[in-house]
């Protein structure tokens, strides 16, 4: 069982496609986990097609009200049980940001859902460091970063590594870390770049798989549905297939 934040603090870096898809091969091989949406634009909530979800009864009635994360739970035909965001979350760091005891509520509220159970929790992370993005690194031990192959993501992932770094002199403790590359285009010598860079500054954290440029990824969601629903056969259904065995094989999952 591992609790993953799934982290970055830039957009468009395929944090919540990675999040979706890897939930999805995890609920194939019969192992659904649990889903946190902790974003108050709440893609990951609108990919399994779940819109307009009123205020308590999302994420945030959790730190609003203390409901519990079990009640917010949607269960999706695959076995996953998402806890949805909602727009509101956006008043978080408002309400809470000079409360020192709310850093730890995500994960005290993760431990007494998961108790005993063998069950993957993933944390589709704010993009913002505030509140809600401790919350989900002070849940997990493990962090995984989705980097698309262009420059100023690279950029984003040494500040990234940096802030992990003070989080865990602070802490006291360790994140399991990894890196994935998406977005990747074999055509480009960019792509191969910024691979090469990230491998020399991130060594073994990174995957060997990478995520290709594929329509399918960005189209599936559109129709609610994951890309192995969507479209099977296609190379995004592959690459998130072997990015999840991979992640398994190396304990990570």
């Amino acid at each position: 069982m591992a609790v993953v934040a799934v982290f970055n603090q830039k957009g468009g870096v395929g944090k919540t496609t990675t999040t979706f898809n890897i939930a999805a091969c995890l609920a194939a091989s019969q192992h659904p986990p649990y889903l946190i949406d902790t974003d108050p634009q709440a893609h990951l909530t609108v990919a399994f097609g779940v819109r307009h979800i009123p205020a308590e009864r999302s994420l945030y009635s959790f730190f609003q009200q203390g409901t519990p994360l079990e009640n917010l739970m949607l269960t999706q035909p695959s076995g996953i049980r998402l806890v949805p965001s909602s727009p509101e979350l956006s008043k978080i760091d408002a309400l809470f940001g000079n409360d020192p005891s709310i850093a730890k509520r995500l994960k005290d509220g993760i431990d007494k859902v998961i108790a005993n159970a063998r069950i993957n929790v993933l944390i589709d992370c704010c993009p913002m460091l505030g509140v809600l993005t401790l919350n989900s690194l002070l849940a997990a031990d493990r962090v995984l970063m989705p980097v698309s192959a262009d420059y100023l993501s690279l950029e984003s992932i040494h500040k990234l590594k940096l802030a992990l770094d003070v989080l865990e002199q602070r802490l006291k403790r360790k994140f399991h870390r990894k890196v994935v590359v998406t977005r990747f285009d074999g055509r480009r010598k960019l792509s191969h770049e910024i691979l090469r860079r990230l491998n020399e500054a991130f060594g073994e954290q990174v995957c060997r798989t990478v995520i290709k440029e594929n329509v399918h990824l960005a189209e599936s969601p559109m129709h609610a549905k994951d890309v192995l629903a969507f479209a099977p056969w296609s190379q995004g259904a592959a690459d998130y297939r072997a990015l999840t065995e991979e992640l398994e094989q190396c304990n990570f999952l």
